[in-house]
């Protein structure tokens, strides 16, 4: 029989759980943190589905490498015109603001910075829009006429939406500002399902190109009106301004100009990849469906925990509580890093089977499903640093200093074009993903050194000795994963792939937990750990 408390007291957990997902609840570093990963985690679930669509449609070819490289122009529009905007100094600003209680300042700023930029952004997509083909000459030289013209025509369908994702990440940063996190972090899942409809619906008729037109949709729905939507709720106002003297918009400009100057490898390292590969048939697409499954565990450890932090980062620093503020980093960092070694063995040992089970289906063939588990296993090893630089660039952000990340990462990125170019020469495909991996290990490695010497998070608050445990106990399971994935035969068929996965991911786990344990790593009780000081 029930006891008489149960009942209240799952009631109120239902409650609780229940409240967090209410659009005006105000959420603390933990609990923006877990819906972020919940949120990031279902986005990159429908994100496979859009995903195994297309390889299941259009295989590996022709036709979706001009799709891939297709984003690459509105994308670095996106970036060079509105790359500080959108989630991180515009955050800072209007934080600060909020706190002291300036709100008519911080709806001024808010409304010049949508008025100008969207305006700038608009006559670059116009530009854009004129000078595709001579753009796309320099992008993807070596694609033929016939993927030339498709790719321009995919381009021109693409670029308008980024004026709705300019728009979208503004208001989504005063949403995050108010930590109201649930809003911002539906816009992704929308955008994707408006690709896959756009390719149920559209397919017959545009061919590959409903998928772009499907993006737009997406990008105007998700993005843009449910940000907008939830930001007239909670009374944010607009008044159209080109008052560029403002102070706040000038010192919104001063942060902002090196991260639109700056090219950091975190996005430019696609851009590269695509350049390299344009030469040969279906490999941007390999290469873009292992890093994109790659990004899943990148969005769910290291993009949701930045993304949550930042607005915490940025009111521990702008208290002046730099202790606590160091600390705060450092944990993240740590927590971060050890979980991501963790992942890191699992998805190399599981490459194939994983990859396998994922994409082939349709036009998607065997052949291409062993050479994507090749890159991705390349990819994966290095999780753990895409997930830290995106901590350590936030700290820098949070601190008010975008000039030293954005000089520090751009000159690595150009060093970075060589070591791209040398190991393509000499190891094909494969030496593109192993370049991309000492190139973000670089960016990593930097980002640290510069804010150890700007005394801001020290490398000796770090737990090394942690994470010297966890790296063995990953190394391990690993290796013992690895071996459990080459003595079990493998048919390729999906229920083979199924055992094979299922069987290596039992070795993992359990190499892991005698592991940790046999090390007495704190590891679980840290990813336990509520920090409730700054909620």
């Amino acid at each position: 029989m029930e006891s008489p408390d149960s009942q209240p007291a799952s009631t109120s957990f239902l409650a609780r759980a229940l409240r967090l997902l209410r659009p005006s609840h105000q959420h603390s570093n933990t609990s923006a943190t877990l819906l972020l990963m919940a949120a990031v985690m279902l986005s990159r679930v429908i994100g496979y589905v859009r995903e195994a669509y297309i390889a299941w449609a259009f295989g590996a070819g022709r036709l979706t490498d001009a799709y891939v490289a297709g984003f690459t122009i509105p994308d670095f529009l996106n970036y060079i015109v509105a790359g500080g905007a959108a989630s991180i100094t515009f955050i800072s600003i209007y934080t600060r603001f909020m706190a002291e209680k300036r709100e008519d300042e911080a709806q001024k700023t808010f409304s010049i910075i949508i008025t100008v930029m969207t305006a700038v952004l608009a006559v670059g997509v116009l530009l854009a829009e004129v000078f595709t083909p001579q753009l796309l000459q320099i992008v993807v030289p070596k694609f033929d006429a016939e993927q030339m013209a498709l790719c321009v025509h995919l381009t021109r369908i693409l670029l308008p939406a980024q004026i709705f994702f300019y728009v979208g990440g503004v208001v989504s940063a005063v949403l995050l500002s108010k930590r109201l996190f649930l809003l911002p972090s539906l816009g992704p899942l929308v955008y994707n399902v408006f690709i896959i409809l756009g390719g149920l619906f559209l397919g017959r008729r545009y061919g590959i190109s409903s998928l772009a037109y499907g993006a737009v949709a997406g990008a105007l729905i998700g993005p843009l009106l449910i940000n907008v939507i939830g930001a007239a709720r909670i009374g944010t106002g607009y008044r159209p301004s080109f008052d560029v003297r403002n102070p706040a918009f000038l010192e919104w400009a001063r942060l902002s100009i090196p991260l639109m100057l700056g090219f950091s490898l975190v996005t430019a390292d696609d851009w590269i990849l695509r350049h390299f590969a344009s030469g040969g048939l279906g490999d941007i697409t390999r290469l873009n469906y292992a890093k994109r499954l790659f990004a899943v565990p990148i969005a769910v450890l290291g993009q949701a925990t930045g993304q949550a932090s930042l607005p915490f980062f940025a009111r521990l620093f702008g208290e002046k509580r730099m202790t606590e503020f160091a600390e705060t980093v450092n944990a993240s960092v740590y927590r971060i890093t050890a979980a991501s070694f963790l992942a890191t063995a699992w998805m190399m040992a599981a490459a194939l089977p994983v990859i396998d089970l994922v994409y082939r289906r349709g036009k998607f063939s065997l052949t291409d499903s062993h050479t994507t588990a090749i890159y991705f296993f390349w990819f994966a090893l290095s999780l753990a640093f895409w997930c830290a630089q995106g901590l350590y660039s936030r700290a820098f952000y949070a601190a008010g200093d975008t000039m030293t990340p954005m000089i520090a990462c751009t000159l690595i990125t150009i060093a970075s074009l060589p070591v791209y170019s040398i190991l393509f020469n000499k190891f094909s495909f494969v030496g593109l993903a192993a370049a991309s991996d000492i190139g973000i290990f670089a960016n990593t490695l930097i980002l640290a050194i510069l804010l150890q010497h700007r005394n801001l998070v020290r490398w000796d608050g770090l737990p090394w000795g942690e994470l010297a445990k966890v790296a063995v106990v990953a190394v391990v399971a690993g290796g013992l994963s690895y071996q459990v994935t080459r003595t079990l035969p493998n048919s390729s068929t999906p229920s083979s792939d199924l055992l094979v996965l299922g069987l290596t991911t039992l070795t993992w786990a359990a190499a892991i937990a005698a592991g940790l344990w046999l090390t007495g790593s704190n590891l679980p009780q840290m990813l336990r750990t509520r920090k409730t000081s700054i909620s």
